[in-house]
């Protein structure tokens, strides 16, 4: 994709946010591409490896136990191609956490998904949005990237609203809503509330570059549920995973609420 404008007047800074708008779109689209190897054995199928791969990007640290059973595979098929990824870097072996590890016998390693892998799963376009946004901000100013980052959040509030509206639980509807959008999201227990783990973000390295679009979304976030949330940890940032602490609500639908 290729941004097409002129260096002159505010039209081309629209237009340029035009482009990035669409690139926000076509980012969902992206596929793994894990090397094929020369050395393959029988039966060794990459799209298998890949979504071994992205079974840990979207459910987190897994054991080959867990993984198995995820994909149907057998014990000795999961761990071949769990072997094939370590040593493409891909992912990372560790041993478990002493709380999840106790009980008899050797206590099975967790597989992580490492930062060369999760780059695996950023789209292309990622160089080209942040030189864009850089462009904007040198010859506007940082509103105008700050109005790019509120706008991207609106939209991500218009569109979750509807999915939002549809379900007797907003939290869970939510992280539908953002798996849907590449974030690979889930929600577990938290202290007095939930938390929102978003183990895949789609526009890490450009948020790692202009943190107002995690801001923006955040706040969205916010919005969207009705409560404030916090922010725990965030790709973008160099953690493993987003997470969003969100204290107890009321997770009936704003629908719902409307019609009272």
């Amino acid at each position: 994709m290729a941004l097409a404008y002129d260096r002159s007047g505010p039209d081309a800074f629209q237009g340029a946010c035009l482009q990035l708008a669409r690139y926000d779109e076509l980012r969902h689209n992206t596929v793994v591409k894990i090397k094929e190897r020369t050395d393959a054995v029988v039966g060794d199928d990459p799209r298998t490896r890949d979504a071994v791969a992205r079974s840990i990007l979207e459910n987190g640290p897994s054991t080959a136990v867990s993984l198995g059973e995820r994909l149907g595979l057998t014990p000795a098929g999961i761990r071949r191609h769990l072997d094939l990824l370590v040593a493409d870097g891909i992912l990372e072996a560790r041993d478990p956490r002493v709380a999840a590890s106790r009980g008899r016998g050797r206590p099975s390693k967790v597989f992580v998904m490492t930062d060369n892998g999760r780059e695996k799963f950023e789209h292309s376009y990622d160089d080209l949005a942040v030189a864009a946004l850089k462009f904007m901000s040198a010859q506007s100013g940082e509103h105008l990237v700050s109005a790019f980052a509120q706008s991207r959040a609106d939209d991500i509030s218009r569109k979750a609203s509807i999915s939002i509206a549809k379900s007797e639980n907003k939290v869970v509807a939510l992280a539908e809503f953002l798996t849907e959008q590449g974030y690979a999201a889930s929600v577990g227990p938290r202290g007095t509330g939930e938390e929102l783990c978003q183990h895949h973000c789609p526009i890490a390295h450009v948020a790692a570059e202009f943190p107002q679009l995690c801001e923006a979304e955040t706040e969205a976030l916010s919005n969207l549920l009705g409560t404030h949330v916090q922010r725990l940890a965030t790709i973008a940032h160099g953690d493993g995973v987003c997470t969003t602490f969100i204290p107890q609500v009321n997770t009936q639908t704003t629908a719902g609420k409307a019609q009272k």
